[in-house]
């Protein structure tokens, strides 16, 4: 086996995960200046009505397309029912109201589906995939794939739509966008709908590969923001770089030193960043007035 090439191949994998939930905190701070904290429990939301689904008989396809729309739903109603009817909403009371989502989505999913580990079978028929040596799932083929589309795909939007430049415009100045006619209530209540949307995304494509459960969120959500925050809070392509370097930094950690050391490479990479580059690698110093 080749060694080298497992582990980079297998960083990918993970790193692409990564990047997919980094990119939705990014969408949110970018339209907010607020953490979400419950992007990892749409995550988590995502895999479960997607594996509740199919193990109700529901054909796979369909169930992963209404676990989707089931946690931008829950995007939808958390911006409207709660993050909108905050008084003066600031960056931090919108951080702290998503640590609240998170924990009633944690809570709810327990109550209705259950606690119990569950998974998904894997995309595509056959047997692992041989390559340079290395021997890999075909399920980290999609992963890679369905992660690059979607970066592709946010791009474009953010940059070449209508809707997508209301977006940033309404980040980036709200009061000067409201005068021409962009509703800062409305791309808000997009960007959780986004983020909600490709968190449970990144859920159902992980699930065949590593199961799911009600507390599976946590961990991976703060592994993303860890990934957020080296590439940049609130630039898109530092998503990207970011989760992919994460990855490849735990993969390979875990390959030539230990395993025990895998979890403890986000922890690090987290110090790394607020010491030495507290934008990020692609991320821009904003000056504030306190």
């Amino acid at each position: 086996m080749n060694e080298p090439v497992q582990l980079l191949l297998a960083g990918l994998g993970t790193g692409s995960i990564y990047a997919l939930v980094a990119l939705g905190f990014n969408i949110i701070f970018k339209s907010t200046g607020a953490l979400n904290f419950a992007q990892g429990e749409w995550v988590m939301l995502g895999g479960m009505v997607a594996a509740t689904l199919y193990a109700a008989k529901v054909p796979l396809w369909l169930a992963l397309v209404a676990a989707v729309c089931v946690a931008m739903l829950v995007g939808a109603v958390s911006e409207r029912l709660i993050v909108r009817r905050l008084q003066r909403p600031t960056a931090m009371s919108i951080t702290i109201v998503t640590i609240a989502i998170a924990i009633c989505t944690k809570s709810l999913v327990m109550l209705l589906l259950g606690k119990n580990p569950t998974g998904l079978p894997s995309f595509s028929s056959g047997g692992p995939v041989h390559f340079a040596g290395a021997v890999f799932e075909s399920q980290s083929l999609w992963i890679i794939g369905v992660a690059a589309l979607v970066m592709g795909g946010a791009g474009w939007f953010f940059n070449r739509t209508v809707l997508g430049k209301s977006m940033r415009a309404a980040a980036a100045q709200p009061e000067a966008a409201a005068l021409v006619g962009i509703s800062p209530r409305l791309t808000m209540s997009l960007s959780f709908i986004l983020a909600a949307g490709i968190g449970a995304l990144a859920g159902v494509i992980v699930t065949p590969l590593t199961l799911t459960s009600f507390d599976h969120g946590t961990i991976l959500g703060f592994k993303a923001f860890c990934a957020a925050m080296l590439g940049g809070l609130g630039s898109l392509p530092g998503a990207m770089v970011g989760g992919l370097a994460l990855g490849l930094a735990e993969s390979f950690a875990g390959g030539m030193l230990s395993s025990h050391f895998k979890d403890a490479v986000s922890f690090v990479v987290l110090l790394m960043v607020l010491v030495r580059w507290p934008n990020g690698l692609l991320g821009h110093g904003q000056v504030e007035k306190i």
